[in-house]
């Protein structure tokens, strides 16, 4: 499994390629911004036709990393549905996926910005959660320590072979883990932006994702 191992508050971590954050000692995986359903809420909304198979990929993503890792908890860490409507419009097939994954273990979604209501599936729903030395929340907060977010969908990038690489990142300070978008057609960030520096420490560290995750200093 491509992972990149790592201490945060003094836990042993693993940064997935996938974007995916695993707890091994609690058996816990965290994904942010699934963003289930995007192609579909462009579609209704007049947007630029994408085609319609984002969630399904994301499933089929999650599913794969929950079975490499044995995950007996999952935390979706906010704007798991692109809007309050795309829960409805998911398609059976995707609705059948997410209820096999739930099967057997503690599922945990956090509230987001884009899916702020009571959500219509299974597992638990709240505002944030804490175990241990952390706490999984969507948007990150000044001032908080141990802190597991995601929200800004970060990415970097690299020069590498006289190339320039851009890659969704993990960023890392000694207060707080923002996690990368985990899901099909988000986008991302540039840890470059003034609101993710102004969030990070001077010392921010940027684990890069894909088939060799890396860690570099935040590029700033």
């Amino acid at each position: 499994m491509n992972e990149l191992a790592f201490s945060f508050a003094e836990q042993d971590l693993r940064a997935l390629g996938s974007g995916a954050l695993w707890w091994p000692s609690r058996k816990l995986l965290c994904v942010s911004d699934l963003h289930l359903g995007k192609s579909e809420r462009m579609a209704r909304r007049g947007g630029p036709s994408l085609p319609p198979y984002d969630s399904q990929d994301t499933l089929t993503r999650l599913a794969a990393d929950i079975d490499r890792t044995g995950a007996q908890t999952v935390i979706c860490l906010g704007d798991s549905f692109d809007d309050l409507d795309a829960l409805a419009a998911l398609g059976t097939a995707e609705t059948l996926s997410l209820t096999a994954l739930q099967a057997g273990r503690q599922w945990i979604w956090i509230e987001g910005n884009h899916d702020p209501g009571p959500i219509g599936l299974g597992g638990t729903h709240l505002a944030e959660y804490a175990v241990g030395p952390l706490v999984f929340r969507h948007i990150a907060q000044l001032g908080a320590q141990g802190e597991v977010s995601g929200h800004y969908h970060p990415k970097t990038r690299i020069r590498a072979r006289g190339r320039t690489i851009t890659r969704p990142a993990f960023l890392m300070d000694n207060a707080r883990l923002i996690l990368p978008a985990y899901g099909t057609y988000t986008g991302g960030l540039r840890s470059s932006e003034k609101v993710l520096s102004d969030l990070m420490s001077d010392r921010a560290m940027a684990i890069l994702t894909g088939p060799q995750p890396q860690i570099i200093p935040m590029p700033r």
